[in-house]
């Protein structure tokens, strides 16, 4: 199931009738990528930026494999669209940052449960 280099980081559940999932990281890292960059980065890997639900698992069960900096992630904040939401990995806070900053990325992949 795991292919070299990747990490099994746990269960999403489903929420609002959406199925529940296990969630890889992919082996590489990105550093001092735009969200644009990072996302484009994490394509190119047949991977995804994780939800902010996916990198609070990934700090519970994975942290060790992550620099303790910023990362973001897939989501754009709700009512402020230039904005994308983020994780820090030395604090565990989750915070917005406009698309243009250089962060860190990781990708994940899902599979279905089941």
């Amino acid at each position: 199931m795991l292919k070299e280099g990747e990490a099994y980081a746990g269960v999403i559940l489903g929420k609002n009738g959406e199925p529940d999932y296990h969630l890889v990281l992919l082996a590489d890292e990105a550093s001092d990528v735009s969200w644009p960059a990072a996302r484009e980065w994490a394509s190119a890997r047949a991977g995804e930026l994780p939800t902010r639900r996916e990198l609070a698992l990934l700090f519970a069960n994975q942290r060790e494999r992550f620099d303790r900096v910023w990362y973001w992630s897939s989501e754009p904040h709700e009512t402020r669209p230039p904005l994308v939401w983020g994780q820090n990995f030395a604090s565990g806070i989750q915070t917005v940052y406009g698309r243009p900053f250089r962060g860190h990325a990781r990708a994940v992949r899902r599979i279905d449960v089941g």
